[in-house]
């Protein structure tokens, strides 16, 4: 096991309405089969004084701010004080925490979006969990399919995880800032409080607490 990769070093599991999903893996990318179910389970249970559901098997807070011409399919929970903006695209088995926006144009697919995680422009985010107070910059997107259609190999400098998955996109921790046109590529982790340089292409694992600058190029961050 690499510590640094685990579900407990990169997430705050009180800031997500998903924690007891969460909790059964030890890395992070271990519950991306088992969101659809877990959001069949947990929405039956939602409180109808605070929730809705519109749908089949989509729950929106009353407080959840939905544009008209946004797409949603089930499964999927919009968590309260959520913002789902004009023509965004959520394909199913998504998870929209409290506070979060989802921006014009932007598509997920297979997600946990923790509390106040903003992808609010022009954004893809599939087969992804992307931590507390995480941001992507506009255009930013996770590529969750290798070209040559190969299981995923997450690459760290402590050695290789086989996730036996075609399909991972990106865990993001907490604090994690991702710059615009940015992509990250199958099998990228990157730690609680790092920074993704604009127009990056990032693969491997990215420290906490470090600045991606280019691939072989990662400085920790210098405490102010």
């Amino acid at each position: 096991m690499i510590q640094e990769l685990t579900v407990k070093e990169l997430y705050q599991l009180d800031e997500t309405i998903a924690a007891d999903l969460l909790r059964e893996a030890v890395y992070p990318w271990e519950i991306l089969d088992k969101i659809g179910q877990f959001i069949l389970d947990l929405g039956s249970t939602l409180s109808e004084e605070r929730f809705e559901k519109r749908g089949e098997n989509i729950w929106i807070a009353k407080s959840a701010k939905v544009a008209e011409t946004a797409f949603i399919n089930g499964p999927c929970i919009i968590d309260e004080n959520a913002e789902v903006r004009h023509c965004a695209f959520i394909r199913g088995n998504a998870i929209v925490g409290k506070n979060a926006v989802v921006g014009n144009s932007t598509e997920l697919k297979n997600v946990i979006l923790f509390n106040n995680v903003q992808v609010p422009h022009y954004n893809y985010v599939g087969d992804s969990v992307l931590g507390y107070k995480s941001h992507m910059g506009a255009g930013s997107i996770t590529s969750n399919v290798k070209s040559d259609k190969k299981l995923v190999v997450v690459k760290t400098d402590k050695g290789n995880i086989e996730t036996k998955r075609k399909k991972f996109g990106a865990m993001l921790g907490d604090y994690v800032e991702v710059g615009c046109g940015s992509v990250l590529n199958p099998g990228t982790v990157v730690g609680r409080e790092s920074n993704i340089y604009p127009l990056s292409s990032v693969r491997g694992f990215v420290p906490s607490k470090s600045i991606y600058k280019k691939q072989g190029e990662v400085v920790e961050k210098q405490e102010l």
